[in-house]
């Protein structure tokens, strides 16, 4: 039976020809057994927006995630809800139909959803491309762009990594160039998530006429995907995701003078706006993560019983599910410290990194844990915990690498020389 690729919804089940289910409020209990606290808050109404967006992607829980993954299908009900609930414009002002909020809420966002056991990759690409259109974008490319991010009817991809330039952005080699009547982009870009899904894509490109030998001028733009000249092809990956990853070319890709965000040459600048925010929205999905894997952890040696008592008593077991819930309330801490720091306009570049490295670090420790808890129920997938394994390990290498923020750290934090 043909299984549409919108999943529509009723009280009890989502799209049921599919055999796809949707959780009910005993889940959402479950997965907010343990982490009540509100010592990583840093404003009022945090409180009630965790309660908020757990309550809506609760409702949808695992399962149905996995599901949706399973069949190939995209989380479309989900996501619509978290836009008309101004969940996806938390960080977005609300002159164009944002919450006016900022990183804290976004993060939130993107944590409390993870933690209902849904991890949306693109809400990390949204902390990207939004500060970036809200501070250089024309009027009319935020007007467009960023209601349309607000409410969840427009998606932008983002692509700035190429296959021989690694970490170092400056030896780009999509290049654009300028005429009379726009620009022509040509080159490829590795790595370019969920751009199957998307409106539109955010470029990173060297711009020619403005580039030495020794460093190269990058501009930005936002190229529709539906632009003649470009095009992608799958990567073929580990990741259990409903977002997935391409290889993005283009081809003799003109665009308006319009695409441009921003000034010419001035893109490596801008696109720093939105880096940091991505550092701390991918610790949000390893936090979420952990978080999910302590409480289903922490239940389930409650519940497993070996000789007439719960597994968790015993501290061969206890002990490494304290230690790990240790680590992931620090990462936690750190992230929400990194998100006060950049919506208040300070340097939040150490925090960032330093929240992205810890939270990478500590989640796959939980997630570990969490799974030996469980024996060998850790590897069923019913259980929910061995799918999510690459996802969390992902963010040790993306957006930045491990190595390279340890880089970041020695140079700028204990001022060592530079290493690279």
């Amino acid at each position: 039976m043909h299984c549409p690729r919108v999943v529509h919804r009723d009280d009890l089940s989502i799209s049921r020809n599919c055999g796809l289910t949707i959780s009910r409020n005993g889940e959402l209990a479950l997965q907010n057994r343990i982490f009540q606290d509100s010592f990583t808050d840093s404003e009022a109404h945090h409180a009630e927006l965790k309660d908020a967006v757990a309550r809506l992607a609760g409702k949808y829980g695992r399962k149905y995630f996995q599901e949706v993954v399973a069949k190939g299908l995209q989380p479309v009900e989900l996501w619509a809800e978290l836009g008309s609930a101004g969940f996806l414009g938390a960080h977005i002002s609300e002159r164009y139909g944002g919450a006016g909020g900022g990183l804290s809420d976004l993060y939130i966002v993107i944590e409390e959803t993870a933690a209902q056991g849904c991890p949306m990759l693109s809400l990390v690409i949204s902390s990207i491309c939004a500060p970036i259109i809200e501070r250089y974008g024309s009027d009319d490319m935020k007007e467009e762009w960023l209601t349309g991010m607000a409410n969840g009817s427009k998606r932008i991809a983002f692509a700035i990594t190429e296959p021989d330039a690694g970490s170092n952005t400056h030896k780009v080699t999509t290049t654009a160039r300028e005429e009379p009547d726009g620009w022509v982009i040509n080159g490829s870009k590795y790595w370019t998530s969920a751009i199957d899904e998307s409106d539109a894509v955010m470029v990173v490109a060297r711009d020619g006429e403005r580039s030495t030998a020794e460093r190269s001028a990058l501009s930005l733009f936002i190229v529709r995907t539906d632009t003649p000249g470009l095009s992608w092809q799958p990567i073929e990956a580990a990741l259990q995701s409903n977002d997935k990853q391409f290889m993005s070319f283009y081809d003799e890709v003109r665009v308006p003078h319009e695409a441009l965000v921003g000034e010419p040459g001035l893109g490596l600048q801008q696109v720093f706006v939105g880096l940091n925010p991505e550092r701390v929205a991918a610790a949000g999905i390893n936090n979420g993560i952990a978080r999910f894997a302590l409480e289903k952890a922490s239940q389930y040696a409650l519940d497993r019983q070996v000789w007439k008592s719960p597994i968790g008593a015993h501290q061969g077991v206890a002990h490494p599910l304290a230690e790990a819930y240790v680590g992931v309330q620090s990462a936690r801490l750190m992230a929400a410290k990194a998100a006060q720091l950049f919506d208040s306009g300070e340097d939040a570049a150490e925090s960032a990194n330093m929240a992205k490295f810890l939270a990478a670090e500590t989640s796959l420790v939980a997630l570990d844990q969490a799974m030996q808890v469980h024996g060998g129920n850790g590897l069923a997938l019913e259980y929910g915990l061995a799918d999510l394994w690459f996802i969390a390990r992902l963010h040790k290498t993306a957006p930045v690498s491990r190595e390279m923020v340890l880089n970041h750290i020695a140079q700028h934090s204990l001022q060592l020389p530079k290493s690279y």
